[in-house]
């Protein structure tokens, strides 16, 4: 590829990057300031021009160690195969934890478990409190548009889930230019703000972030939980690292969103010092009143791409956990031919619209979800620091020293943010607990019933060799058919459910049988030379092959696809795969008497289970040759 073609593929990466990457993050100055001044909080923050000094300077030093530090500079550089994320921490971190080091690994992974569980309560917070903060700029447009703002925050965002099923690739294309725009607007009025009290500029010393912190512990410590929200959708320039890439991420942060925010930022704390009562709406107010309507558009619009890109977040977490065998197999559409990374999960879809206008109706206002907002960042963020540096260590052999220190300056920032946050907790902060809570009881019991249900199924399923064994003894009394048979199973130890059972009650096989193990490996793709491997486990003359399918957690698991690459020298010809008939086992789950889960846990694993995507469509098969057998098992 020539230097101007490399040239204009990493710009477009940068433009994409800037639509999706930056949506979250670069529309908080619309809420931070106004939140951190809300005389109506709790514990609010007198307005003086020493405060807002100090918080003006506590959000720039915040964003430069939790968003530059943290994610561009350390957390960017964590990929699994160009992936990144809680999820791609949890697969570094086992792959390099010892033998010495399991225990904890796995204690971290748990951690990393609870991180993906509070990204959801954030995926629900998100799109209501981004749309209704720019909605609510109507109020300062025309006053008697109070009434109007949640109803329009509500068609919205029902709008916004009922455009999911298309999937953002048609709109995608438009995002950057539009977030382009935004940045450079919200940075022009940043300017005109700062040219009003210069002096603001003063505010990049770091010690008036120190000397408001400790100078005024007692306000500084309770205005933490507002300032963190400067920081909110960090996460997202992480776990969107596979689609645009490190570098396109850390150029877009660096060259434009950073600037950009820091002037806008700058610009209301000057403008709230030229006159206090700006904290009303410091943000639409830094523009003159014939362009505030102009931006509360701009900025709803910015909003609706900020929820667009968390909502596919929260569909890429979902298919990932499911893939790694935390949460049951889902319906995934792939929206994109292009980019795998856009999905379409229908289940989550309707859940997070109903648990988004559910927000909306009780919170009603910005200013009371970002109590709860704050928590699921804090939470986030620590965990992927703390993770972060135990893979350093474990991967990298970073000397200890070097670790311990990075980790108890970035690790005490993350800590403060997080104790201010809980001082939230009755006014808020406790619902993405709860919602992080009830994601990680779900995920870490289905994870648990899995693996009871899998021992089970051994125990059903019986020995492949003893199984053949007796193929051959009976086999006069056993009818086979002419064709290809394919049997989904969980390895080559083990005969299949439904191949058990169509010998056992139907007494016949076919002649050919491809008993088919699904394998899905801690990294995001596999290259098709290393999808399939075949082993005939020493049963070629009995006409079964066993055949080993692979694939990587954020790739559609195309069965039939798959199968193409099958060498027919490796099966010596026999197979007719134009014409298979694939059987599946469809397991039905009853609660037994064994010590295996509390009672509880056993009917939320059963309950859960209901929605369980069909198997047939999720790998692809033909719904015309498939055959579906039914037995069940107790957990």
């Amino acid at each position: 590829m020539q230097t101007g073609a490399k040239d204009t593929v990493r710009l477009a990466l940068v433009i994409g990057a800037l639509g999706v990457v930056f949506g979250d993050i670069g529309t908080s100055p619309i809420y931070t300031l106004q939140t951190v001044f809300n005389p109506d909080d709790p514990h609010p923050v007198p307005v003086s021009t020493d405060n807002v000094f100090g918080v003006v300077s506590l959000i720039f030093w915040s964003v430069m160690f939790v968003v530059t530090i943290t994610y561009i500079f350390l957390a960017l550089h964590a990929d699994n195969d160009g992936e990144g994320g809680v999820m791609a921490l949890i697969t570094l971190l086992r792959r390099s934890a010892s033998k010495r080091g399991r225990k904890a690994a796995m204690w971290l992974a748990g951690l990393g478990i609870f991180g993906a569980a509070l990204f959801f309560g954030d995926s629900m917070i998100t799109p209501a409190i981004s749309v209704l903060s720019a909605v609510e700029g109507l109020k300062l447009v025309e006053p008697s548009f109070d009434k109007a703002v949640v109803p329009i925050t509500a068609v919205i965002i029902v709008v916004l889930f009922l455009v999911q099923r298309r999937g953002t690739s048609a709109v995608g294309r438009v995002f950057g230019p539009i977030m382009i725009a935004w940045f450079v607007v919200i940075g022009a009025l940043g300017v005109t703000g700062i040219a009003k009290h210069p002096a603001i500029l003063e505010a990049l010393s770091p010690t008036y972030a120190l000397g408001f912190l400790f100078g005024h512990f007692h306000i500084a410590f309770f205005a933490l939980a507002a300032v963190v929200l400067s920081v909110t959708g960090a996460e997202a320039l992480y776990a969107d690292m596979g689609h645009f890439g490190r570098r396109a991420i850390s150029r877009g942060w660096l060259i434009l969103v950073l600037p950009a925010l820091m002037l806008s930022y700058f610009g209301q704390g000057a403008l709230i010092i030229d006159d206090p009562a700006n904290i009303s709406g410091p943000f639409f107010l830094l523009a003159p009143e014939s362009l505030r309507l102009p931006l509360v558009l701009l900025a709803t619009a910015a909003t609706i791409i900020a929820a667009q890109a968390v909502i596919t977040g929260a569909f890429s977490v979902t298919s990932q956990a499911a893939q790694l065998g935390y949460l049951p197999r889902l319906r995934v559409v792939y929206t994109s031919e292009q980019e795998i990374g856009q999905i379409y999960v229908p289940w989550i879809n309707w859940l997070l619209m109903v648990s988004v206008l559910t927000l909306v109706f009780a919170f009603r206002s910005s200013a009371a979800l970002a109590y709860a907002y704050g928590m699921t960042v804090t939470g986030t963020i620590t965990i992927t620091t703390l993770l972060f540096f135990y893979i350093a260590h474990q991967r990298w052999k970073t000397p200890l020293w070097l670790l311990i220190a990075g980790a108890v300056v970035l690790l005490s920032i993350d800590l403060l943010f997080v104790a201010a946050n809980l001082t939230k907790l009755l006014h808020g902060a406790w619902l993405p607990l709860l919602i992080a809570l009830t994601a990680f009881t779900v995920m870490t019991t289905w994870q648990k019933g899995r693996e009871v249900v899998t021992a089970e199924r051994r125990k059903a399923e019986g020995s492949l060799s003893e199984f053949i064994a007796q193929l051959r003894d009976k086999a006069a009394s056993i009818a086979k058919v002419s064709g290809t048979a394919v049997f989904l199973n969980r390895g080559n130890q083990s005969a299949p459910l439904a191949m058990r059972a169509n010998v056992e009650h139907n007494h016949v096989r076919h002649e050919h049988v491809l008993i088919i193990s699904i394998e899905t490996l801690p990294v995001p793709r596999l290259r098709d030379e290393d999808r399939i491997e075949v082993d005939p486990l020493g049963y070629e003359d009995d006409g079964i092959f066993f055949v080993s399918l692979r694939f990587g957690y954020a790739e559609t698991q195309d069965l039939q696809a798959a199968l193409k690459l099958l060498d027919p020298a490796t099966t010596e010809g026999r197979l007719d795969l134009e014409n298979a008939s694939y059987f599946l086992s469809k397991i039905e789950l009853r609660r037994g008497d064994g010590r295996t889960m509390a009672a509880w846990r056993k009917r939320l694993f059963i309950a859960t289970s209901y929605i369980t995507a069909d198997a047939a469509e999720h790998f692809g098969l033909p719904r015309d040759r498939t055959v579906i057998m039914g037995s069940h098992i107790e957990v």
